[in-house]
């Protein structure tokens, strides 16, 4: 058994000034007073211990993107991934071709929840079912209609799937995704009006993928998918931190209206955690010049951001509370897919995936299933 001493622990809706967690792979104990004796202590010396963050939009991280459908490449990002304090992670593909995107779901299939460092929850499948006129820097020649047949061929290890809704007759693949498995059906890439996006939720998608990116922007007359998410209460949303993607203007405002919906994610492309250069993104090439992530034709090609700079991005921005922001990069996020019963939060007997931060979300410690990953090359 561990113990984290001497720490202020972000609760769901609160902070323990001076606590300590016990935890062997999960969480035994938390709160003020505990018996500590016989334990393994950590120190926190008065830092922040909270939840692990969990990145459930995350393509690629030092030199490597989950559609290259590399088994080595996967196990990598994992590894890499606590350094910046993150948990768990759904690997996320690209609009390219049916048999990279299976190749991809086969290895995340194979490596889920089996893996050294943070834990791979399943797949989120960004493409190819969306629509060419909102691609971003996913290929179009990829581009399908929505295949109900696919999805259901590996319902096992997708957890979420972006449709443009427009694209699926009749709501035809979001109702039957939606009534026969657990995937989570999210609305991006679109060019949805308000009242197509508001059908859509209706008949069973509920989540968002990057909101104000690649979709219809929002008009006084025709608010499109942006009015129609920032009004379902029951819609969660992404929004990719970096303060490139959306102006920071906005994080206030979005939160107010989205609360606990609203999920930080990074939309990290193979770039993550690499110096400027050129990349390649789905197959396609990119270039990155300080946060900013481009097509040749000067598209916005994901991101190189990571979940410790998005919390440290919002907190700064908004003045917020450290514990509403937490719960955007860990507890909101294991809603979405469901994960919420074992993840995103310091509770007893949840799994005891922790990270030790200091007041500037600088990482300290990434704890994953009780063993602990120090940030440095040397430990990972």
């Amino acid at each position: 058994m561990r113990a984290i001493i001497n720490a202020k622990i972000v609760n769901k809706d609160s902070v323990t000034e001076s606590g300590a967690v016990i935890f062997d792979d999960k969480i035994r104990e938390v709160g003020e007073g505990l018996h500590i004796g016989g334990c393994e202590i950590i120190d926190a010396h008065g830092d922040y211990v909270m939840p692990g963050f969990i990145d459930i939009h995350i393509h690629g991280y030092k030199g490597f993107d989950t559609s290259d459908g590399d088994r080595d490449g996967i196990i990598s990002m994992a590894r890499d991934l606590p350094r910046n304090g993150v948990t768990a992670f759904c690997p996320t593909t690209m609009t390219v071709s049916e048999n990279e995107i299976q190749r991809a779901l086969d290895v995340i299939k194979e490596l889920r929840e089996k893996n050294e460092g943070a834990k791979i929850l399943g797949a989120n499948v960004e493409g190819p079912f969306i629509n060419p006129e909102k691609k971003g820097a996913q290929d179009a020649k990829y581009i399908k209609r929505p295949n109900i047949d696919f999805v259901m061929q590996n319902r096992d290890i997708i957890r979420l799937i972006t449709i443009a809704p427009e694209m699926d007759e009749e709501f035809k693949f979001v109702k039957y995704i939606s009534e026969n498995t657990d995937i989570t059906v999210s609305v991006g890439h679109t060019n949805a009006t308000y009242k197509q996006t508001s059908e859509t939720f209706k008949n069973g998608a509920r989540h968002v993928t990057h909101l104000f990116n690649a979709m219809t922007p929002f008009n006084h007359r025709e608010v499109g998918v942006i009015g129609a998410a920032l009004e379902n209460n029951t819609v969660s949303c992404e929004l990719i931190a970096d303060t490139f993607h959306v102006s920071p203007v906005l994080f206030n405002i979005v939160q107010k209206l989205k609360g606990d919906k609203l999920v930080l994610i990074t939309d990290c492309m193979r770039a993550g955690g690499m110096p400027d250069g050129e990349y390649t993104l789905g197959g396609q090439p990119v270039t990155v010049h300080g946060i900013e992530c481009r097509l040749k034709d000067g598209t916005i090609a994901g991101s190189i951001l990571t979940m410790d700079k998005a919390v440290r991005n919002f907190l700064k921005h908004t003045g917020l509370p450290i514990y509403t922001v937490v719960n955007m990069a860990s507890l909101n996020a294991a809603r979405v897919i469901g994960e919420d019963k074992m993840r995103g939060s310091v509770e007893r007997n949840k799994y005891a995936d922790l990270v030790i931060a200091d007041e500037n979300i600088n990482i300290k410690a990434t704890i994953v299933h009780g063993r602990t990953k120090v940030p440095t090359e040397a430990d990972f």
